[in-house]
């Protein structure tokens, strides 16, 4: 046999036929879809985050007691919308001490406020002695 092809060409190395694809052995992986949603919690922890602050500056006259209110309401609302219940009713609870502390001080000291004024005022007009909370006080002690 002769290297060369009719025609006078040297004869090329043929080139072997590619087999057919043949399926692999492990299946393709699965599509997967987007993560599952996370359940929202942003109003649960707001709520307790608030009621806790409440219920710490209960004893500071109105600030503990309309902070206190809002962890109450944001933690009832997270409640009615399935929200996380252990951040929910934690703001509940410590919203609502807090709440009846915060009305507590506050209208004590709106009390002794009012007390105080009416005794300035008593001794401005005047009188000798006034009396505070029980206590009678000499108006010249009293610097106005």
């Amino acid at each position: 046999m002769s290297d060369t092809q009719p025609g006078g060409q040297p004869a090329s190395n043929p080139v072997p036929p590619v087999p057919p694809a043949v399926p692999s052995e492990q299946p393709a992986a699965p599509a997967y879809g987007a993560a599952p949603a996370q359940p929202k919690k942003a109003l649960a922890i707001t709520g307790m985050a608030l009621g806790i602050a409440g219920l710490v500056l209960s004893f500071v006259p109105f600030l503990g007691a309309i902070l206190a209110l809002v962890g109450l309401v944001l933690s009832i609302v997270a409640l009615m919308k399935k929200q996380p219940k252990a951040f929910s009713i934690t703001g509940l609870v410590t919203g609502a001490i807090g709440l009846v502390i915060g009305i507590i001080v506050t209208i004590t000291v709106v009390w002794a406020l009012g007390a105080g004024v009416d005794a300035v005022q008593q001794c401005m007009n005047g009188a000798e002695f006034v009396e505070i909370a029980g206590q009678t006080v000499s108006c010249s002690d009293v610097n106005y």
